[in-house]
């Protein structure tokens, strides 16, 4: 037990390597984000047309399941219209239905996709929607 010195510093070591991540973070939370439905082109609908196609609780947990059932029916199938929960149809399109009304990527898609640390492959195919400046 010559070297139980170098071992004991090597351990030590290596859990001050191990555990940095979580001390390196105390302190850091981020606040959970609350996207705004409330968009001005959702203002610009009637009030009777101003419902997602699906309930939130349900798009908040599962669009990404939603855009690929929708995905493969479109490109697979042929299929474009999707009947909701309620029985009212919609075109399945992500420009034309979801981009009609959430315009506002950077503050709707963009904070709740990084804040989870996800990237999304929606943009390699479809065109990136231009923000509009205000």
């Amino acid at each position: 037990m010559y070297d139980g010195g170098k071992i004991i510093i090597g351990l030590i070591i290596f859990l001050a390597l191990l555990t940095f991540p979580f001390y390196y973070n105390i302190g850091k939370v981020n606040a959970k984000p609350e996207p705004k439905i409330d968009t001005p082109e959702i203002q610009k609908l009637p009030v009777g047309e101003r419902k997602c196609v699906e309930s939130k609780e349900f798009m908040r947990g599962g669009h990404m399941q939603l855009l690929n059932e929708w995905r493969d029916s479109v490109v697979r199938d042929d299929k474009r219209i999707y009947v909701n929960s309620q029985g009212k149809k919609h075109n399945m399109s992500l420009q034309n239905e979801c981009i009609r009304c959430h315009s506002n990527k950077k503050d709707f898609c963009d904070k709740c996709h990084n804040y989870m640390a996800v990237k999304p492959y929606c943009w390699t195919c479809h065109i990136e929607p231009k923000e509009k400046k205000s």
